[in-house]
């Protein structure tokens, strides 16, 4: 392992790509504790404090999940890549229905390129949308449950600024991302993610010792190291799945193209137990925070009421059984949208490939989706399980809602490690050195 952090410093361009990369990390993470003008940090520190320790604990950690805190702190990355997130996944469902985008999917890089245009645009819109929501609860006195006001004037002025430059952080929030995904090692996008919910990581750990240091310090340490050993043991579970795969045979015939012989070869399709990644869990819980964003703006209405006793904390067996159900149908349902077996099928047969002992055309159809239906299902529960580890950490071990090892976070942070190991793994073996992987 050593070596080959030695060997991907000692090889000049891995070593520019990976300095670009911390650069570009350490100014987002400088941006992401600045706060925006015409805030009062001091009073802002005091809110995130008691709403982070109060009954709109499991809200306010949802919330500051994918800023890493920069959120509530209203900072000028406040909204971080959620923006730009969102977008993605929104013109990702929008292809399946909409013709034209479709098409432009089809055409290879030039309709990438487009389609990557008019994420650029949605982000934007999206982040003036966010931005203007948040503000205005900040401005209002709605963000937080404390009585201290967060910011020093409610002018338009004023309020127009905190808006502008919060909507700018985005733009420029994005364009390193873009940066970073060019230049520098791995997805740009996910690795700031990554940072954001890394950065909390510490925070995090320390405060599940903290909050037992009442039962005595060799206790809290007691908790403290079973909890490390527990999330340790989660991120080896993670691993193994995330790494699971169905591979299915295909194998091409040999067809002459004139005077020369293509095919003959044998490859396999890929069909990964967790086929969907981590969307689900990001598409349940923006489902389930809509309600209390509901309470939220109608505090003294009785559905508030309803929904704040049952979907406020998040530690409420109904709110912990749509969480589970949500996260089993969004699994299926970006499965189906995302890989269709008659378009795969119809590749396969293009080309003259088949599936030993299948039949092309329908039957090849058929196969592909059964296969993918049993895949889903283990894939489904493993996702809805590792969702439910912070729950039951804030039950059995009295940790905060923010427990570092579980849900979306330890997802997050796996797979993007994985994937950024194996694309320096896969730069290394070019250069004839051993990998992170393989050593």
């Amino acid at each position: 392992m050593l070596s080959a952090f030695a060997n991907a410093f000692r090889t000049p361009d891995l070593r520019r790509k990976i300095l670009f990369t911390l650069f570009i990390l350490a100014v987002f993470r400088l941006g992401s504790v600045i706060p925006v003008p015409n805030v009062n940090v001091s009073n802002i520190n005091t809110c995130v404090t008691q709403a982070s320790s109060g009954s709109s604990a499991g809200l306010y950690s949802m919330i500051s999940l994918f800023s890493g805190g920069a959120l509530l702190k209203l900072a000028i990355f406040a909204l971080g890549i959620m923006p730009y997130i969102t977008a993605s996944i929104i013109l990702q469902l929008l292809t399946v229905v909409i013709p034209k985008l479709e098409t432009l999917k089809k055409e290879g890089a030039s309709g990438q390129n487009k389609i990557t245009q008019y994420t650029r645009y949605l982000t934007l819109v999206l982040g003036l949308l966010q931005a203007t929501a948040f503000v205005t609860l900040a401005t209002s006195g709605r963000l937080f449950t404390c009585s201290l006001p967060v910011v020093y004037s409610t002018s338009v002025f004023e309020v127009v600024v905190m808006i502008l430059t919060m909507t700018a952080g985005t733009t420029i929030v994005m364009w390193m991302g873009e940066l970073v995904t060019d230049r520098g090692i791995g997805n740009g996008m996910s690795i700031m993610i990554f940072t954001q919910i890394a950065a909390r990581f510490p925070d995090s750990l320390w405060a599940i010792k903290v909050a037992r240091n009442g039962a005595g310090q060799a206790h809290a340490w007691f908790i403290f190291s079973l909890v490390i050993a527990i999330g340790l043991a989660v991120m080896a579970a993670v691993v193994f799945i995330e790494q699971g795969q169905r591979r299915i045979p295909v194998q091409y015939a040999k067809r002459m193209v004139g005077r020369r012989m293509f095919g003959g070869s044998t490859t396999y399709i890929p069909l990964k137990v967790n086929q969907s990644g981590v969307i689900p869990v990001i598409f349940a819980s923006s489902i389930l925070y809509l309600p209390v964003l509901y309470a939220t703006f109608r505090p003294q209405t009785s559905a508030a009421k309803w929904i704040g006793h049952y979907f406020t904390r998040g530690d409420h067996p109904v709110y912990n059984i749509v969480y589970f159900l949500l996260i089993i149908f969004f699994c299926y349902f970006y499965v189906a949208i995302t890989f269709d077996p008659v378009e795969m099928s119809d590749n396969m047969k293009k080309y003259g490939g088949f599936i030993p002992g299948i039949r092309a055309g329908k039957p090849t159809e058929d196969y592909l989706a059964y296969v993918l239906s049993r895949l889903t299902a283990p894939g489904s529960l493993y996702l809805g399980l590792i969702s439910m580890i912070p729950t039951l950490a804030f039950v059995y071990l009295h940790a905060n809602q923010n427990f570092p090892f579980g849900g979306t976070s330890i997802l997050i942070i796996v797979g993007v490690a994985l994937d950024t190991v194996k694309q320096v793994e896969s730069k290394l073996q070019q250069r004839h050195y051993e990998g992170f992987l393989s050593s």
